[in-house]
């Protein structure tokens, strides 16, 4: 069996650092916002490039609280709209809509899945106040335009970065290219917890202390609260947990950019479509997501072979029932082809070479 991810085997690599330290954090009788925090947090801000990070529950946190945070801030209001994706996961939406704001969907580029910069314009319109490109599947979006419009137009740019840990885009990461970033440590990311856990990074001092504030019940002092706000803080354990892992993490990237190779040189199937971009630091592969017009026979065929595979998403959040309203949009043929003919094939750090072959051969000896 090739797993898609066996995440057992995979915290096994870091242990018994991890061990250790949750008996620290057990032992020290501290769980919430303390040093274990407020060093992943110093320790991810530099490694985002950025002076500001705020460890939060969770990515879907995250995203939420930054617009949050803009309400406070009064950069936005309800009603707004924000420029989305239209092929994303369903939690970049619930982010927009949770906070009062209107999701716009756009269509992404199909070469590469993220959102498509020429098709802005057309979104804009007076009630526009942001736009939320997602680094989706590893790869960053195409920002220099995006950034360029945004500035033209005196948008925000909230990055979703919850699958790019450690991407670039040109010189820069992930995370330090626009207003402010969204993380998830959801355990299959590519920098994730043994839980739950996300955080914020920014460049902006205001929005980081208001997101610290709302995270917090929107208290600064106990028991004096400035705003309305929520329970989401990241705990010690998982930040621990995130503090060992964080070194490795670009060792990590590498072996999954090299895994990434291989599959664009030796996967030759013409029923199969590739993603349509090489190796480089912009990608860093959380999912190898593969097109095909045969899908479930191409998934019971590897099945069959004893190599799992998933669906990154089989419907596009906009034919979801949770969003029958709510959304601006007109047609999206290419995110609804997208979602009907993707499907990714293991890809992650602990694959052996033998592992890798065998979905090679798998996925090379397809029919139908």
């Amino acid at each position: 069996m090739v797993r898609f991810l066996d995440l057992q085997k995979l915290n096994q690599f870091y242990e018994p650092s991890l061990s250790q330290e949750a008996k620290k954090i057990i032992d020290s009788g501290f769980f919430i916002r303390g040093r274990a925090c407020s060093e992943f947090e110093s320790a991810f801000a530099l490694f985002c490039g950025v002076p500001y990070c705020v460890g939060v529950g969770n990515g879907l946190d995250a995203l939420t609280l930054i617009f949050k945070a803009y309400i406070e801030l009064g950069r936005i209001k309800p009603g707004d709209e924000v420029i989305i994706p239209a092929n994303t996961y369903i939690a970049t939406m619930l982010a927009v809509s949770e906070t009062g704001l209107v999701p716009v969907l756009v269509e992404p580029d199909e070469e590469s899945f993220n959102l498509d910069p020429l098709l802005l314009e057309k979104a804009l319109t007076p009630k526009t106040r942001a736009i939320l490109p997602v680094h989706l599947y590893g790869r960053s979006a195409n920002m220099n335009p995006i950034l360029s419009f945004a500035k033209e137009h005196q948008l925000l740019v909230v990055e979703d970065a919850a699958q790019a840990h450690g991407a670039y885009y040109g010189k820069e990461r992930v995370g330090s290219l626009g207003d402010a970033a969204a993380f998830s440590f959801y355990p299959s990311k590519n920098l994730g917890a043994l839980g739950d856990g996300g955080a914020v990074t920014t460049k902006d001092v205001s929005l980081a202390q208001v997101v610290r504030t709302l995270s917090n019940y929107g208290a600064q002092k106990k028991y004096v609260n400035t705003y309305k706000g929520v329970n989401s803080r990241l705990d010690e354990i998982q930040a621990a947990f995130l503090s060992v892992k964080l070194p490795y993490l670009e060792r990590h990237n590498a072996r999954r950019r090299s895994i990434a190779e291989r599959y664009l040189n030796e996967i030759k199937n013409p029923l199969i479509r590739l993603p349509q971009m090489g190796v480089s630091e912009e990608h860093v592969w959380h999912a190898f997501v593969l097109r095909t017009d045969y899908r479930e026979e191409f998934i019971k065929h590897l099945q069959n072979r004893g190599i799992e595979t998933l669906v990154y998403y089989p419907k596009a959040p906009h034919q979801q029932e949770a969003y029958k309203t709510g959304l601006i949009h007109g047609e999206l043929p290419i995110t609804e082809k997208i979602a009907a003919s993707v499907v990714s094939i293991p890809l992650n750090p602990i694959l052996t070479d033998d592992e890798v072959t065998e979905v090679v051969q798998g996925v090379n000896d397809f029919v139908c």
